[in-house]
């Protein structure tokens, strides 16, 4: 375990590396909303295509724009907590994003980093926003392009039919710069972070770096199982570094990623410390061989190290034992992009994941293992875009085989030892550009979700059902895998310069949806199970409004029905699909004053959910609204330094609200930070 006192040792040693560097020339904000409208996305070809010739809705987000807004749990999912379409449910800076996509839960839309995909609970809470070169957002259903995510922990595997967003790393330097950050805030967190890019003749390279702790504080409601009786510290480490190699020209070259955290502390109790292990690697050699063809292929490793201590409250505060996740997921693509018909693209591919998860429980060193799966998957797809003028027709394919091999389920040797499916999932879309201020689009596709280890094994025993003391997620072995279809249609519309709006229907179906659902508040316990069919329907509208050169502005409104149909169930039959609000809404302001100021106030409003399906059973959360605001100054700023101050204001009305499984938030914090630019 790495302690405070050698952990902001290592970040100070690293801070002292330093380099000549020039100022990085920055983005204007105030033009962002409007100039990118022409940038190049490459998430749905996985080359860089005009967004104009992408049928589904895109969303692109340079780091100038984050650093807009606060991230006040420290988790990349809040980056995007201001965009239509989803609604992110961060339950604390220890804990993962609870929330929904596409009205359909928290597993139904792809994370990728660079392409190849990650975990959006686990990798979410891990990796530095510092290492990002840009982040596309593509609503509506995936083109086959992209597989299910082999994921076994939290909600299980991770589908691309809401849509999927990417990570994109920086490639390229242009010139060398270096960051340094220090600050601290409410709870009395300390946070420092270094960051250094910089080439040498045809090596282009980033290190960083990053340490945070904090005593944090209690975030669980009145009398709950979280029973916080001491402040929740903990510790956060963060090191990473990329490396590309540019060969005889930039569009040939070879790059790799390393991305470490270890995350230690407790829950707020003597026995319930944690001491998690997040480890990231991306491979990625592209080629265009010529004119007409790319090559790219994609090599990844994901390891999750999870290990927290298990006490025997409310009998007592007695160590009774610590538990562990292990997970380990190596993916592969190979993809070939051939041009034709001017801006027409032809895709094929190969892609595979392999991946393995094992749960155990050391009680007085003694070691049992609960649950040991294995599993695979390898997908073949092709997809063929053709650009008509003023349309974009799309359509493809995929063949996907996946298996899964249960040596374990809860220490048991199950009665069915494996289980494989072959599926076919097709995608369709269409655009019409009918004027350079006027778009029409629409899209639909298909989904297969496989259960995973911990929906199928829990993390209890059966029998453990409504036991004090027993929180966690029970067993429900006669999970059947789902199929879903999803659409959207929409419209791009630019009637002023400086004004755009866009308005974005959708309708998902899921057959068999497989849901979590908590069962019990206290001992807090949840169940994956089928729900029947499940359906979600609304509409998108966004405005985003450039006042002037100093001032900005924007605001959405995500409107959701969901239901559930299962006529042999009628506990169940006519509910709400679980973690989504009927309604999210959000508005915000840049705006640069004089002295060199400038201040982001962002309002974010959430409408009533439930955590069930159960409708004797759920309970109701919201509406809530919270507002954050971020002020920033420019102490000082020559053509080779600049020294810039911030301060963020969290939930500044104190909205304690509170979320599935008895998290609260906390309430207002702050955090002030200054960070030096050469």
């Amino acid at each position: 375990m790495v302690s405070r006192s050698s952990g902001v040792a290592l970040f100070l040693c690293m801070s002292m590396y330093a380099a000549d560097s020039a100022w990085a020339l920055e983005r204007n904000i105030y033009d962002l909303s409007l100039e990118k409208l022409s940038d190049l996305v490459v998430t749905d070809s996985k080359i860089a295509q005009s967004q104009e010739t992408v049928t589904q809705k895109v969303e692109l987000f340079y780091p100038e724009e984050f650093e807009q807004q606060t991230t006040y749990n420290r988790n990349i999912a809040e980056l995007l907590q201001y965009t239509s379409g989803q609604f992110v449910n961060v339950l604390s800076r220890n804990d993962a994003n609870w929330g929904s996509f596409g009205g359909l839960g928290p597993k139904y839309n792809g994370y990728l980093l660079d392409g190849l995909p990650i975990d959006s609970f686990v990798d979410a809470m891990s990796l530095d926003p510092w290492a990002f070169g840009q982040v596309e957002i593509h609503k509506g259903p995936a083109s086959v392009m992209y597989s299910n995510y082999l994921t076994m922990d939290f909600a299980g595997n991770e589908t691309p039919l809401a849509g999927i967003t990417n990570f994109i790393l920086k490639d390229r330097i242009d010139a060398p710069a270096t960051r340094f950050l220090v600050g601290g805030g409410s709870y009395n967190t300390f946070a420092g972070r270094l960051y250094h890019q910089d080439r040498k003749e045809n090596l282009n390279y980033f290190i960083g770096a990053g340490y945070e702790q904090s005593d944090y504080t209690d975030y669980g409601t009145a009398n709950s199982w979280l029973n916080i009786i001491k402040d929740p510290e903990y510790q956060k480490t963060k090191l990473y570094a990329k490396l590309t190699y540019l060969f005889d020209r930039d569009d040939h070259k070879l790059s790799v990623f390393a991305h470490h955290t270890q995350h230690t502390g407790d829950a707020g109790r003597p026995n319930r410390d944690f001491n998690h292990k997040y480890d990231t690697i991306n491979a990625t050699y592209t080629n265009q061989i010529n004119e007409a063809i790319n090559l790219q292929v994609k090599t990844g490793y994901r390891n999750y190290d999870r290990r927290w201590g298990e006490d025997n409250f409310p009998a007592n505060l007695g160590l009774r034992e610590r538990d562990g996740v292990e997970q380990q997921i190596f993916p592969s693509d190979l993809t070939i992009n051939v041009s034709h018909y001017g801006n027409s693209l032809l895709t094929a591919g190969a892609d595979s994941q392999v991946a393995t998860y094992r749960s155990f429980a050391e009680v007085n060193g003694v070691r049992s293992t609960g649950t040991d799966v294995n599993a695979y998957s390898v997908g073949l797809f092709l997809q063929e875009k053709l650009v008509l003028g003023r349309w974009v027709l799309r359509g493809g394919g995929r063949f996907n085989y996946t298996d899964h091999s249960y040596d374990l389920f809860n220490g048991v040797t199950p009665a069915k030892r494996d289980n494989s499916w072959n599926t076919f999932l097709w995608s369709v879309g269409a655009r019409c550009n009918m004027t350079p201020w006027l778009a029409f689009y629409g899209n639909a596709g298909s989904s297969f979700v496989a259960p995973s280890a911990k929906q199928l094994g829990g993390t209890l025993n059966a029998a453990d059902a409504g036991v004090a003391g027993r929180n966690g997620q029970l067993p429900s072995l006669d999970l059947k895998p789902e199929k879903g279809i999803g659409s959207d249609l929409g419209v791009d519309l630019r009637p002023l310069d400086n004004l755009i709006i866009g308005i974005r229907g959708f309708y998902n179906q899921i057959d068999d949806a497989i849901v979590e659902n908590a069962v019990n508040a206290t001992p807090s316990q949840s169940r994956s199970m089928n729900a029947g069919n499940a359906y979600s329907y609304g509409f998108e509208l966004n405005l985003d409004h450039r006042f002037s050169d100093y001032l900005r502005s924007f605001a959405n409104l995500t409107y959701t029905a969901t239901k559930v149909e299962n006529p042999l169930d009628s506990d169940q039959d006519g509910a709400d699909i679980s973690f989504v609000p009927d309604y999210v809404a959000n508005a915000g302001i840049t705006s640069r004053l004089p002295w060199g100021i400038s201040v982001s106030p962002y309002l974010h409003l959430v409408g009533t959910y439930f955590d069930s399906t159960s409708k004797s059973g759920r309970s109701k959360f919201g509406p809530y609204h919270v507002l954050n605001i971020r002020a920033q100054k420019i102490l000082f700023k020559s053509a080779d330094y600049a020294l810039n101050a911030a301060v963020d204001l969290n939930n500044l009305f104190d909205k304690r609200y509170e979320m599935p499984w008895q998290f609260r938030d906390p309430g207002f914090n702050a955090f002030g930070s200054l960070e030096l630019t050469f």
